[in-house]
């Protein structure tokens, strides 16, 4: 088990910037991590990867204006969020597979391929 807890939501304004935090219960080195999000209705979209080496991969939406990043030994994964646009209101969840030793390769953005989820934490951005 890793308890994944994300903290870092609110509400800003288009334009605006976050900077979500989910803290890991022990070391994510061997773990493809992961953010997701997810509107009500909707199923839930792979946003962004990050392997054990710091590798990264990013949906096509998301693409220079978010970035994944880690710090192993804090155990800490973020996802810094730049000129936000009101289509990023969502849940935004993290999670973690660790089948693969860190690598993202099978996992990609596949939410059935994720084994850990935190509870999530709300962005909304408003016009």
């Amino acid at each position: 088990q890793v308890p994944l807890v994300e903290s870092g939501g609110g509400s800003v304004q288009a334009g605006g910037s976050l900077r979500l935090s989910c803290a890991a219960s022990e070391s994510t080195s061997r773990y493809c991590m992961a953010w997701f999000r997810q509107v009500p209705g909707k199923a839930r979209e792979g946003i962004a990867t990050i392997d054990n080496k710091g590798t990264t991969e990013y949906t096509d939406s998301v693409k220079g204006r978010f970035t994944i990043s880690k710090d192993s030994d804090k155990n800490i994964l973020w996802l810094q969020m730049n000129s936000l646009k009101p289509e990023d209101t969502a849940m935004y969840v993290c999670a973690a597979d660790g089948r693969y030793l860190g690598t993202c390769f099978y996992s990609r953005m596949d939410r059935l391929q994720y084994t850990y989820w935190g509870q999530g934490t709300q962005v909304t951005v408003s016009s």
